[in-house]
């Protein structure tokens, strides 16, 4: 498996519009899921990409995400890393 790379705009826009809460949400995510421990996700984050009134935005694999709130958020990594039972 490929090292899947997220990246969260820190812009001040996209952060206050959510992508602080979404920080939290990948977090949360991977340690609930134990992928903190098995899989190598890059987490990184971001300055303003110039985006901002379709933001919170987020890079997952290079794709571009718009209007990402912490729902959005969870389906895509459900997407990306499947959640264990």
């Amino acid at each position: 498996m490929a090292k899947p790379k997220i990246v969260i705009c820190l812009g001040s826009s996209c952060f206050a519009r959510g992508n602080e809460e979404n920080i939290k949400v990948v977090e949360d995510y991977l340690t609930r899921n134990s992928y903190q421990d098995e899989v190598d996700v890059e987490l990184s984050g971001t300055l303003c990409q110039g985006k901002c009134a379709d933001g919170p935005n987020v890079i997952i694999n290079g794709e571009f995400y718009s209007k990402v709130d912490p729902g959005v958020m969870l389906d895509l990594l459900k997407k990306l890393l499947p959640p264990r039972n």
